[in-house]
């Protein structure tokens, strides 16, 4: 292991810049900092679920795996050049959509976020991963970024909708259907 922050602050980013992985000194608002910034955040509201109480074990160890992954994938992001995530993450999330998928009802109309406290932080992280998305998009627009790494995160939000709804009937919530014709409010 490197060196261990015995000092938090620095001082160093008082003039609106920080350091990159590399050494490299950006502004705080530069697209790589907002890149791995909302990477951060989506792993940090996906700890948010994890600490609700009695998360089904399978999903606990899904959603542990993936912010595994998104500490490498903001690494990643935070080092020009370097590349961490391999389209084996990326498969494997499809693999455990389809084994979340699979058992649960088709979806014939679109659901409102909701349905218990759990559900609710998951859709809220698959929004950030959302975002976070289109940050590393952005980033992508001008330097040059690891393909899988958005694909990742594509996975990762639609992962997210999926565990949402498992943990929608965990926690004998009901999903709520978006109704169109509801007329005006």
């Amino acid at each position: 292991m490197g060196n261990r922050l015995s000092r938090i602050y620095t001082r160093t980013g008082d003039d609106g810049s920080t350091g990159l992985g590399d050494g490299n000194r950006v502004r705080k608002d530069h697209a790589r900092v907002e890149a791995y910034g909302t990477v951060d955040e989506a792993n940090s509201a996906i700890g948010m679920i994890l600490s609700a109480p009695g998360i089904p074990a399978e999903v606990a160890r899904c959603l542990t795996e993936v912010q595994h992954d998104l500490f490498d994938l903001g690494g990643e992001l935070c080092i020009p050049g370097t590349h961490l995530i391999k389209p084996e993450q990326t498969a494997r999330l499809e693999q455990m959509l389809d084994t979340f998928n699979d058992p649960l009802p088709a979806l014939k109309d679109f659901i409102l976020p909701g349905g218990g406290p759990a559900a609710s932080a998951c859709h809220l992280a698959r929004t950030i991963a959302r975002r976070a998305e289109r940050r590393v998009w952005t980033l992508a627009a001008d330097e040059e970024v690891n393909p899988e790494v958005p694909k990742y995160l594509n996975r990762l939000s639609d992962l997210l909708f999926v565990i949402a709804r498992v943990l929608a009937r965990h926690e004998k919530g009901s999903e709520v259907l978006w109704r169109h014709d509801r007329g005006s409010i």
